[in-house]
């Protein structure tokens, strides 16, 4: 970047607005929410700024990608006003994005960024064009009833999450910079009508595109179950040209292999269903639950992108699900991948003529197996398979699954300590050589009364009570209810909860062992099928380790982990986020433990691994009845 006499660094960068020089935009003054027909943006006239703002944390590889160093941002006294957007960028043309959704499962019309405004795109030397965003900066024309304004714990939450994302290796949007003010707007954190005051606060958020599935939904005609329409409906000429804009920009190699626009923008749809299988299989691979999949939260270029209710499984629960609000469970963790699929439909309808439906349909056939090979591939690794693929493998996986469901076994640290599986050896007595990793593995299972909270069926009692009269009264007709997979889902439960009931705890605990010694033998003779023969089998140990290793994370970002550093932030301590930013940007690495193996250490010291930050520690009782909504 050119040098500018008594300029700052964010104040020379190169802005390059490409999305506002060839997309169409709103230009209007209109005050408040309104639809917004024909344009893709709408011009921000208008900054809010944020009183007194104050910078309290910065993420220096997001900076990077910018050309910045954390220096550089810290020695400018203006960096709060600019990085929240309450002073405007030289440069820098405030916009917000227009788009509509499916939330829910239902078309919901035009949404737009309600509480985000564009800055515009800047161009680095090293690392080429990034879209520039603030989140929480005030109202803009899609703001609906809200205010435009994000708190600072939801701010805190979508900062440390997209970084450690970054860092985990799953593609996603970065957050550059945190901001929060002594701007105070009420809100209800647990949706119970309890209002509290919390301070406004502003994530600066970067990606190559924010383009969304929904980007292309502002084109749908009226709906026929909610009766809403895209605001630009019918707008084939703008749909063309967002299109055009999105492949040349960001798919150049297949706007360059193409002559045909058919053949081009299926081999888009293709190459954008790829990534969408590869994102969410990534995401199940590490325990991680989106919570509101809506097709305005899908990204075009295949990123994870808008953290709100999102969770890290803590004990394994197929499932889980974190947002608070999804009460029909639609997003829950093992529904994932067939919600992309269906969002992916959407998209494809939303594309209309531009696409022939026959051939979007076999790619949205394929989605499924493309996915499954991406997750088995993620799974394999986490395991330390490597050298071979066997049939078998799927089944291996699902049966670990099961066992850490049935155990209720901590997803990321179960993962973790499997690579303390001793190698099989020779004449070794089975039992005896894997005891010690089946009892760390049983420390991180869950107690008695933790699995009958867990297995407590969720149907009202009075429906449940219905149901099972009717296996007396009516078999067939139960019979034929039972097969509704939400009845057995709850049946199943029912069945957990009294085998529960008739056994203590110290039972339980045998029967985990067992269970886990169990599947261990059966993983380990897998293993055994890792050396050829030929091989050095010490290398082969070498890299089952360190496959193991950078694909098992020692720390994720689990809820009440990140509930700590906002606790301490609204108490004014901002120091517990930047201390979790570190480990989260090293999510693979073990800390230097406090007390060494060769030290003179007692028992339990070494039986607690106690290590210096204990962000790997099993969680605490109180961490599932943090509510996020």
């Amino acid at each position: 970047m050119e040098s500018q006499t008594g300029s700052s660094a964010l104040e020379r960068f190169t802005f390059n607005n490409t999305a506002l020089k060839r997309l169409p935009v709103d230009v209007s003054d209109h005050p408040g929410s309104r639809i917004v027909p024909g344009a893709c943006f709408s011009r921000i006239s208008a900054l809010h700024p944020l009183l007194r703002p104050r910078l309290v944390a910065l993420s220096q590889p997001a900076f990077s990608l910018l050309g910045l160093s954390a220096q550089d941002v810290l020695d400018d006294p203006l960096a709060s006003e600019y990085l929240s957007g309450s002073r405007l960028l030289p440069g820098s043309e405030p916009a917000a994005h227009c788009y509509c959704g499916h939330q829910f499962g239902l078309f919901a019309g035009q949404l737009g960024d309600g509480a985000v405004v564009y800055l515009g795109e800047v161009e680095s030397d090293t690392h080429g064009r990034w879209e520039i965003q603030v989140k929480g900066a005030g109202v803009t024309p899609y703001s609906r009833d809200g205010d435009g304004r994000k708190v600072l714990r939801s701010s805190i939450r979508e900062f440390l999450c997209s970084e450690a994302m970054f860092a985990l290796g799953i593609p996603t949007t970065r957050a550059a910079s945190l901001v929060t003010s002594d701007l105070y707007v009420s809100r209800d954190p647990l949706n119970n009508g309890e209002r509290i005051l919390e301070r406004c606060s502003v994530v600066l958020r970067l990606a190559p595109s924010f383009i969304r599935f929904g980007s292309f939904e502002i084109f749908l005609g009226r709906d026929e179950f909610s009766g809403l329409q895209g605001p630009s409906a019918g707008r084939h000429d703008i749909r063309a040209q967002l299109l055009d804009y999105v492949i040349e920009s960001f798919y150049p190699h297949i706007q360059q292999a193409h002559n045909s626009r058919k053949e081009r923008n299926l081999s888009f749809f293709r190459e954008v269903t790829m990534r969408t299988a590869k994102l969410v299989a990534q995401w199940q691979c590490v325990g991680f639950c989106h919570g509101v999949l809506n097709t305005d939260n899908m990204s075009i270029l295949g990123l994870t992108v808008d953290y709100g209710p999102f969770g890290f499984m803590d004990r394994f629960d197929p499932d889980f699900v974190c947002n608070a609000s999804d009460k029909k469970r639609r997003y829950s963790y093992q529904a994932q991948p067939s919600v992309c699929r269906w969002n992916l439909a959407r998209l494809a309808e939303a594309l209309g003529s531009e696409l022939k439906a026959t051939d979007a349909g076999v790619v949205l056939d394929d989605f499924m197996p493309t996915y499954e090979v991406f997750y088995l591939c993620g799974m394999r690794k986490k395991l330390g398979l490597v050298r071979k693929e066997e049939a078998h493998d799927r089944e291996l996986i699902s049966d670990l699954l099961r066992v850490m469901h049935n155990t209720g076994a901590d997803f990321t640290n179960t993962f973790r300590l499997l690579s303390r599986v001793p190698w099989p050896e020779e004449g070794d007595d089975e039992r005896a050589t894997v005891g010690p990793v089946v009892d760390l593995i049983g420390e991180q299972c869950a107690s008695i009364e933790e699995l009958k909270v867990a297995n407590k069926p969720t149907m009202e009692d009075r429906e449940l009570a219905m149901i099972l009269s009717m296996a007396h009264t009516n078999p067939v007709m139960f019979e034929m209810v039972a097969d509704r997979p939400d009845v057995a889902q709850q049946l199943e439960l029912m069945g957990r909860l009294k085998e529960l009931l008739e056994m203590d705890q110290d039972e339980l605990k045998e029967k985990q062992r067992d269970d886990w010694i169990r599947w261990i033998c059966r993983y380990r003779r897998r293993l055994a099928r890792e050396f050829d023969g030929l091989s050095d089998l010490h290398l082969v140990k070498q890299e089952r380790l360190r496959m193991m290793s950078s694909n098992n994370p020692r720390v994720v970002l689990r809820n009440y982990i990140a509930q700590n550093a906002i606790q301490a932030a609204d108490k004014g301590d901002f120091s517990e986020i930047n201390r979790l930013l570190k480990v989260l940007e090293n999510p693979y690495t073990d800390p230097e433990p406090l007390c060494r193996q060769d030290a003179a250490c007692g028992e339990k010291e070494h039986k607690e691994r106690l290590f210096a930050d204990g962000y790997d520690a099993k969680p605490p009782a109180w961490a599932p009845k943090i509510c996020i909504t």
